[in-house]
């Protein structure tokens, strides 16, 4: 535990810290990578480029100077991290390494303002956090190895299936080279894929949601392909669409991830999903329909048109069902879109329009897709009144804010 003195030291800086936060990082990543690159074979380098990475550790730093003295506070936080941790592999033995690179880099960026003091309340507090971080993750890493099915790092799944879908999305099936038990998992979780491509020096590691419901003897994943292998996003994507194929081996570590569905209660359900987004979705819906028959599920879906509609016969079929209501939003219909009627409602998805159709008072709200798609949802669902604790997202890549 820390002691006041240090506490009062740390809190002292959460100013500065909302101030030169991603600075701090920045650098914080620039002094790791260069003097441990092989970290580069965990971390996902397109969230590096686009600065995604470094404005969320940034934030979690803030946040753990803000509530130093209440880290219970942020244990939501902690768990989610350690989750992403654990599916990467991320062991205690790096927490030294990065302790060391962060307080390298507040010295560098803020000078002689980083005093003797200062660093070394934030030395004493980082030990602290980063203990809670292992604890947590020493958890999840024995439950892992140690559930039915389980296995420790990654294990080496055969690709049994591959699945156009549409344009730009395709699923993979894939099962167990060595023939075993997989463990299962809970609706809206992910596995990570670790690749290791030609003419790359460093491995790739990415999650990608499960997008059948648990008990089947594979994990499904369905894929968009990004736009450019210029664009770090597109990278693995456009490689998985373009260089993986049926019979390949792929490495993946157990489910992980807390952006979970809730089948212990039974109050009415809405599934919201932009884009590639309907990946955890699908997997939320065909559970309820298969554990909760008479539970109210609305799924909703928005994409541009049906030719980036991928996964829509599975979604009809569960849509036949009296618990079931299904509406399909295109924001750019095709001709051909208006002539079958393919679509509900052309558009976005409103905060009116959720008000006139879905179960405001009493339903838990999932939601996944897009930031812009998310955010706009978010706020609809504040200003309509529903509770935050009714309301849960996932963000493909680090924890965002939604708020600004």
């Amino acid at each position: 535990m820390l002691d006041q003195k240090n506490i009062d030291i740390i809190k002292s800086t959460v100013p500065v810290l909302e101030k030169h936060g991603e600075t701090i990082t920045t650098r914080f990543y620039q002094l790791m990578f260069g003097n441990h690159p092989e970290l580069l074979n965990i971390f996902n380098h397109a969230n590096q480029k686009q600065g995604r990475q470094q404005k969320a550790l940034a934030g979690t730093v803030y946040a753990a100077a803000m509530y130093i003295d209440n880290l219970e506070a942020i244990l939501p936080v902690v768990k989610q991290i350690a989750h992403k941790h654990r599916s990467l592999g991320i062991k205690p033995e790096h927490y030294p390494i990065v302790g060391k690179h962060l307080l390298m880099a507040i010295k560098d960026v803020l000078g002689d303002a980083a005093t003797d003091e200062i660093i070394n309340a934030w030395a004493e507090a980082y030990g602290v956090i980063a203990d809670a971080f292992i604890s947590v993750e020493a958890e999840m890493y024995d439950e892992a190895e140690h559930q039915r099915g389980g296995w420790d790092g990654f294990r080496q799944f055969i690709v049994d299936r591959k699945v156009k879908e549409s344009e730009v999305i395709t699923s993979f099936y894939l099962k167990p080279e060595d023939q075993r038990e997989i463990a299962s998992f809970i609706p809206g979780q992910y596995i990570s894929i670790k690749l290791e491509m030609e003419g790359e020096k460093f491995t790739h590691i990415r999650q990608y949601s499960l997008s059948d419901a648990p008990g089947k003897d594979y994990y499904r994943i369905s894929v968009k392909r990004e736009a450019g292998t210029a664009n770090p996003d597109g990278m693995v994507s456009n490689y998985l669409h373009d260089n993986v194929n049926e019979g390949d081996i792929l490495k993946i570590s157990a489910p992980a991830g807390d952006f979970i569905l809730d089948t212990e209660k039974t109050t009415p359900v809405v599934l919201l999903s932009g884009g590639v987004g309907l990946t955890p979705m699908l997997s939320m819906l065909k559970t309820v329909v298969e554990v909760q028959p008479e539970r109210n599920v609305t799924f909703v879906h928005a994409a541009a048109n049906s030719n980036v509609h991928a996964l829509r016969d599975e979604v009809e079929q569960i849509a036949a069902r009296d618990n079931v209501n299904s509406f399909v939003f295109y924001d750019s219909p095709t001709d051909e879109d208006r002539l079958n009627e393919q679509f509900d409602v052309e558009g976005f998805v409103t905060g009116e329009w959720l008000k006139d159709h879905v179960s405001i008072e009493d339903a838990e709200f999932y939601f996944c897709g897009p930031v812009p798609f998310m955010k706009s949802i978010n706020r609809s669902l504040k200003e309509l009144g529903v509770d935050e604790s009714r309301i849960h997202f996932e963000f493909f890549g680090p924890k965002g804010n939604l708020e600004e």
